[in-house]
């Protein structure tokens, strides 16, 4: 799937995939980008996706994690790449606060003929908050 190249605001040369309203409308925005040590993906913790305890709601913080399993693994789905995560698993360390920055960083473990696997951590201002890894699965472009 192609993504959306973001124009302005303060994450203004990242992408993100418009197209996907429940990723960029409803739980995001989030956005991703490939720097020196691969892909990168984050978002600005708003009131929207606070819980009633003050924190970053675990199905955001899950929701955030799959959005980025596919930024982390784009080079394997190629431009006109498409998928589906087959298989999810997460592990909560520790809380997100409204107005942190919430980023994952991660890595493709292996990549075969459909299948993809992945892991990652989601951080809070640099403290870890969620431990995830995933199975993909490749489908033909739409």
């Amino acid at each position: 799937m192609k993504p959306d190249l973001v124009t302005e605001g303060e994450f203004k040369g990242w992408m993100t995939w418009m197209s996907e309203a429940f990723e960029y409308d409803t739980a995001g925005p989030f956005y991703y980008r490939k720097d020196e040590q691969g892909y990168i993906t984050a978002f600005r913790a708003e009131a929207k996706h606070m819980n009633q305890g003050g924190v970053v709601h675990g199905g955001c913080l899950m929701t955030f994690a799959d959005f980025s399993l596919f930024a982390i693994a784009a080079d394997e789905f190629g431009e006109d790449g498409y998928g589906v995560t087959v298989a999810f698993n997460s592990e909560f360390l520790s809380g997100a606060k409204e107005g942190q920055l919430v980023e994952s960083r991660g890595e493709v473990l292996r990549a075969g003929g459909s299948l993809i696997f992945v892991r990652g951590v989601v951080t809070a201002d640099g403290t870890p908050c969620l431990n995830y890894s995933a199975t993909l699965k490749r489908l033909s472009p739409r």
